[in-house]
């Protein structure tokens, strides 16, 4: 049996027990932990290829096909060069970034060539992918400072001391006129203009310049110098990695393999892809109690997407689990827990996962929120007359915008906690409607109804993030 049949196995053996208990939870993380820097080289080119393709969205030409360029290489006596291209146009990353990495690092420990291209030059243009208006260019300082940021960061996921890293202006800024006009005689300006995002533009009659439309040649150059086999993205990447494909057969190169992965979804529910302008994602360089709280607010729907994302977890261990929930004999808060714990220990390690467990336990599975220690609080004689997603977004900065407050409201997560002595804790679940009127109405109405007009403490909850409301 390989080396990751083994830990499956001993993990598959967890995953039949009681994961509502802490000790449980702490063995299986640290099981499915190890595997971040387990040797998969003892896999076969079929296992391996099955491996990466069980978390791409698009493998080209197959599966198979990439299982025969392992098995050719390996004839050879080497491995597969991968490549991830980055461009590095942001100090801080989230874990939609991460996605990529994950799927890098597998390479990297099945025994192939991993390399990081740095697209210093290629961000000075400007990736146009899934924009809607053409991206700023950046400077050399930016570029600097974000790549710094960006390697520290995702240093979890990956280990960078066995990875190549290349910047792509080595062979970009040489470049010259007659090679490129040379080159660009042999691609059709209609594959280009397969973009949707392009179409939308020209047809909206908004501007598109040659700089983009040569984005997509300039990023499928970096494959051709490092003749690589197989290139990774997000599926938004899709046609880029193809023009590479193109470009490295007009060079009479060995096409490229093409791997793509999911844009993850947000943590708000939304449906939107996750993205720091629209509040609802999980940064990298956050705290273990932040990351756990952030994972513990999301749809039930999304612990299959993210377990798939950002965890060493097999197929064959998601199918355990969600036929348990399926049966009733796992709970969903127990599985979600569980996930907010794997990406917590990534991060941060077993042991602060399960400490921010415990905190977040203690802080959100009590009867009496006074019972989790300080809280914001909100005093209804100075923010009574405001709204309720005002309130969030301006006096207690839960949100980034009252529209994000109104999401919440949408996925149920906008709710009232009222405490009276002699009664259960009533959570009054405040619909979108309601995140439009004043906070103190809104309140005085959830306390006649719930505890006859007289409360012992009210809290406002907005997904993970609690206030007390005082002076009713």
């Amino acid at each position: 049996m390989t080396r990751l049949g083994d830990s499956v196995q001993r993990a598959s053996e967890l995953l039949a027990q009681d994961l509502s208990l802490d000790a449980n939870v702490e063995r299986l993380l640290a099981e499915t932990g190890a595997r971040r820097y387990l040797d998969l080289s003892d896999l076969p080119a079929k296992e391996q290829a099955e491996l990466i393709g069980a978390r791409a969205v698009e493998l080209l030409p197959s599966v198979d096909r990439l299982a025969e360029r392992i098995a050719e290489r390996a004839a050879q006596g080497k491995g597969l060069h991968v490549k991830l291209g980055i461009d590095p146009t942001a100090t801080d990353v989230h874990l939609g970034h991460a996605v990529p990495i994950t799927v890098l690092s597998r390479f990297q420990r099945m025994g192939h060539e991993v390399t990081l291209i740095i697209g210093d030059f290629t961000a000075k243009i400007g990736d146009p992918s899934g924009r809607t208006a053409e991206r700023p260019p950046l400077t050399d300082e930016d570029i600097a400072k974000n790549l710094s940021g960006y390697q520290e960061q995702v240093r979890p996921f990956f280990d960078f001391e066995k990875v190549r890293f290349a910047r792509n202006s080595e062979w970009l800024a040489p470049f010259t006129l007659p090679k490129l006009l040379g080159l660009l005689a042999q691609v059709p300006v209609s594959s280009l203009l397969q973009r949707e995002d392009f179409r939308n533009r020209l047809a909206e009659g908004s501007g598109l310049t040659m700089s983009e439309l040569l984005y997509p040649v300039a990023q499928a150059l970096d494959s051709v110098e490092l003749a690589c086999d197989v290139e990774l993205g997000g599926v938004d990447q899709l046609l880029n990695l193809q023009m590479g494909r193109r470009v490295m057969e007009a060079y009479g190169q060995q096409p490229q393999l093409v791997v793509t992965m999911p844009l993850v979804e947000g943590t708000d529910g939304s449906g939107a892809k996750m993205s720091k302008s629209k509040g609802n994602y999980v940064g990298l360089a956050s705290s273990a109690d932040e990351v756990f709280g952030k994972i513990m607010s999301i749809p039930d729907r999304l612990m299959v997407p993210y377990l798939r994302a950002w965890t060493e977890w097999t197929d064959q261990e998601i199918a355990q689990v969600s036929a348990r929930i399926e049966a009733g004999s796992l709970h969903p808060m127990d599985l979600k827990k569980i996930l907010a714990g794997e990406v917590v220990a990534a991060l941060h390690g077993v042991e602060a996962a399960m400490a921010a467990r415990a905190h977040f336990v203690a802080q959100f599975s009590r009867k009496s929120f006074s019972d989790a220690g300080t809280l914001p609080v909100v005093e209804v004689a100075a923010h009574g007359e405001e709204g309720v997603a005002a309130v969030l977004t301006k006096v207690l900065e839960f949100t980034p915008s009252a529209s994000a407050a109104r999401r919440i409201a949408k996925q149920n997560g906008l709710r009232l906690i009222v405490e009276k002595s002699g009664q259960e804790q009533q959570a009054v679940v405040l619909p979108e409607s309601e995140a439009l009127r004043p906070l103190a109405e809104v309140v005085r109405e959830a306390v006649a109804a719930h505890a006859e007009g007289a409360a012992d403490a009210v809290y406002l909850k907005a997904g993970r993030k609690v206030a007390e409301i005082r002076g009713l």
